[in-house]
Formats: C-alpha cells, sequence, structure tokens
C-alpha cells in the first residue's frame, strides 16, 4: 500500500461541495462520496483501483485543492491520471467568466447563479461510464438510477486496496467480462438494460467501439453515432454528451425531471415538450448545459444535503 499527493488549482471562482453534489446528485450514491468535507472516489487506473481524497482549501475566489491518493505500489504515472481524471470530473479548468456576464444580463438567472457561485460543470471520469448512468437511470426515477449504479460498482467494480469492507470502483469495460445478464438483472437492471451494458462494454473490449473517440466530433455527429447503439435513445445520448462529453450546450430536453425544474424556474403553467426546452434555454445559449446543473443543486439544496 502506497500514497502520493498532489494539489490541483481551479480556476476561480469554484466550490468543491457544490460540484462534488452535482457529481453524486443523491445521498445514496456510493460510487462518488461527499461528507462534507472530502470529496472520495475509486478510480481505475491501470487496472488498479485507486482512491482520491480530495480537500479544498482557500475560499471560491482563491481555491486550492488538496489530493491524497491510494493504491498498491502507486506510481508517479498512476498519481498524474489520477490528477487528470480529477481535473476532468471537477470541471477545474472551466472558465465561466462568460456564463457570469450572461447571467448579469438576466434577471431570472442571475439569483440562481449567484446563488450556486463556485459550481462547475462536473463530468464522469469516462464515457462508458456516462453511457452507463444512462443506460440505469432510463425510464426511472433518479434514485432508483444512483441505487442500481452503486450496486453495480459493489458487485462488479474493483474494491479500494485500502480496505477489504472498502469502497468500489464503478466498473470498467474490462470488469464486464463474464458478466451476465442473469447476474445483472439481480441487482436490479432489466433484461434489455443489462444486455445493453455487457453488449457496449464487449464492443469496447474487442475494439470495435471507442466512446473516447466522440470527443472529436460535433453534438450532431457525436449523437447520431451513440443512438446506432442498440438500447442508447436521444434522452440518454444527449445525457452523455453533457455529463460524458461535457458539452455545456446540452439540456437534455427528454429528461423529465429536468423539464419540470425549468418550468416550474420559469413560472411556465403549461408543462414543457422536447421544443419547448430548446425553445426556453435559447438565450442561454452556450450555457444551457450549465443552467441544468444550476437547477439540479436547486432541488438538492431543498433536501437540506446543502448548506
Amino acid at each position: 500500500m502506497s500514497q502520493r499527493s498532489f494539489s490541483i488549482t481551479p480556476v476561480p471562482p469554484f466550490r468543491l461541495d457544490l460540484t462534488a453534489w452535482a457529481l453524486r446528485r443523491r445521498p445514496e450514491n456510493a460510487i462518488d462520496r461527499w461528507d462534507g468535507r472530502t470529496y472520495r472516489r475509486v478510480l481505475m487506473i491501470d487496472s488498479q483501483a485507486v482512491e482520491v481524497a480530495v480537500h479544498q482549501s482557500g475560499d471560491p475566489d482563491a481555491p486550492h485543492l488538496e489530493v491524497l491518493a491510494t493504491g498498491f505500489r502507486l506510481t508517479v504515472r498512476q498519481a498524474e491520471v489520477a490528477r487528470v481524471l480529477l481535473e476532468r470530473m471537477l470541471g477545474v479548468r472551466k472558465d465561466l467568466r462568460p456564463f457570469y456576464r450572461l447571467a448579469t444580463s438576466d434577471p431570472r438567472l442571475q439569483p440562481l447563479v449567484d446563488e450556486f457561485r463556485g459550481l462547475k460543470p462536473p463530468q464522469f471520469p469516462t464515457v462508458f461510464e456516462a453511457v452507463a448512468n444512462g443506460i440505469a437511470c432510463q425510464q426511472l426515477s433518479l434514485l432508483v438510477g444512483i441505487l442500481l449504479l452503486s450496486r453495480l460498482a459493489h458487485e462488479v467494480g474493483v474494491i479500494s486496496a485500502r480496505s477489504k469492507d472498502g469502497p468500489h470502483a464503478f466498473p470498467s469495460p474490462t470488469e464486464f467480462c463474464g458478466v451476465e445478464v442473469e447476474a445483472l438483472k439481480s441487482l436490479g437492471f432489466s433484461t434489455n438494460k443489462s444486455q445493453t451494458l455487457i453488449d457496449v462494454s464487449s464492443a469496447i473490449r474487442d475494439r470495435h467501439l471507442n466512446l473516447e473517440s466522440l470527443v472529436t466530433l460535433d453534438n450532431q455527429a457525436a449523437l447520431e453515432q451513440l443512438v446506432k447503439l442498440k438500447g442508447v435513445g436521444r434522452w440518454t445520448a444527449e445525457y452523455v454528451l453533457l455529463r460524458g462529453l461535457g458539452r455545456l450546450d446540452i439540456f437534455p430536453g427528454d429528461d423529465i425531471g429536468a423539464r419540470k425544474k425549468l418550468a416550474h424556474f420559469l413560472h411556465k403553467k403549461e408543462p414543457l415538450d422536447y421544443d419547448g426546452v430548446h425553445r426556453a434555454v435559447a438565450d442561454w445559449q452556450p450555457y444551457a448545459g450549465l443552467v441544468y446543473f444550476h437547477l439540479l443543486l436547486a432541488r438538492i439544496k431543498k433536501t437540506g444535503a446543502i448548506v
């Protein structure tokens, strides 16, 4: 067992608590963990489980992150990969000053943005994990989807080297090798979702599918590639564009919960449909996805999780 520490200096303003909550979404999330002070996660790096603990020092306008990485014979390279993944996951390099300027010109948006100033747009560490999250949460409540994903990590993911009873990493396509549909159904996944997860992970392992290469495509081309995957529809594809590829102009228009939050925020008397969502967020482009995250935090704050 070994440990390596390093620091990250985000582009200000930055608040780790808000960004961690945008990642974890629900307190039941056993993969992305937040104890009120430290964000913890097990990452798969070079086929090894590496646990990271991230703490913020300094206020939002002078942020500094201290990271402790723990693993078995942890190398300098693995620590550097952990840094790169955390920078992606926590959005620390995103400069949101243009978004803040946009908000000052919109009396509806500015109070929401001011309330959650320092939130950075989160991303999953891999596009595969974004796809798996989208698949798990299809046509289910967020709570149920998060529970399914937590069970999946516990049963299929690699355990932290820190403890025999420690947390698990989210499974990479490699860990899905040999997993059967019935095993995933026993966790609560439907037959179709189970088969989709197995098929996608198998295609990645066999190098027939490279989800990370989608970063080179524009939104429409990436969307078209994603919906070619059996079991991936428009909602999942847009979810992946936002949370997996960091496309901040994407507000998933088929997300029923997000639609309701947006309609309530805008004091709409009638529900919004897909086209209505896109008309409603047009004035906020190219940052509609950031508004999505701010509305998510507003809902989480109502539960008392954010103080």
